[in-house]
């Protein structure tokens, strides 16, 4: 079953309640690239009229975690992942419709290679950006993913 925007979108409202209530979509997906959206809303605000942190680090994370699952369905192997550290900064408000790209793809193929062959746990650090509709960036996360091969 080929992984898509809408499918992750329907697995988020199931799995992801609090992520799909404040807004975070997945628009864009493909081998290198995906992109996740959110809109500042009244939902996800914070005391200061701009979108929660924590709501930025759901698309983020998204972003990064949608390329891992991707790649951990493509190998054919029951492969676990989980994020073990992360960092953020933040550079504007981030208000009105933000968009989250992780560019990393190609990053997790030499991890989930290195898992499979050798059985040991991997990890890989991928980047997240986040830019306004003026394409100004409002924040960057990190996020390191784990994967092991299940036994």
């Amino acid at each position: 079953m080929k992984l898509t925007p809408s499918k992750l979108n329907t697995f988020s409202m199931l799995k992801l309640p609090s992520a799909y209530l404040c807004g975070v979509r997945v628009k864009y997906l493909d081998n290198e690239k995906c992109e996740v959206t959110v809109k500042h809303r009244w939902i996800n605000q914070n005391p200061f009229k701009s979108m929660f942190w924590a709501v930025q680090g759901m698309a983020a994370e998204l972003s990064t975690g949608a390329l891992m699952i991707g790649k951990i369905q493509a190998s054919g192997k029951r492969i676990s992942m989980l994020v073990t550290s992360n960092n953020a900064t933040f550079t504007k408000k981030a208000t009105g419709r933000i968009v989250f790209t992780c560019n990393d793809g190609h990053l997790i193929d030499e991890a989930l290679q290195k898992a499979i062959e050798t059985g040991e746990g991997q990890t890989v650090w991928m980047k997240s950006v986040g830019v306004n509709g003026d394409n100004v960036e409002v924040s960057t996360f990190n996020f390191e993913w784990s994967v092991k091969v299940k036994q």
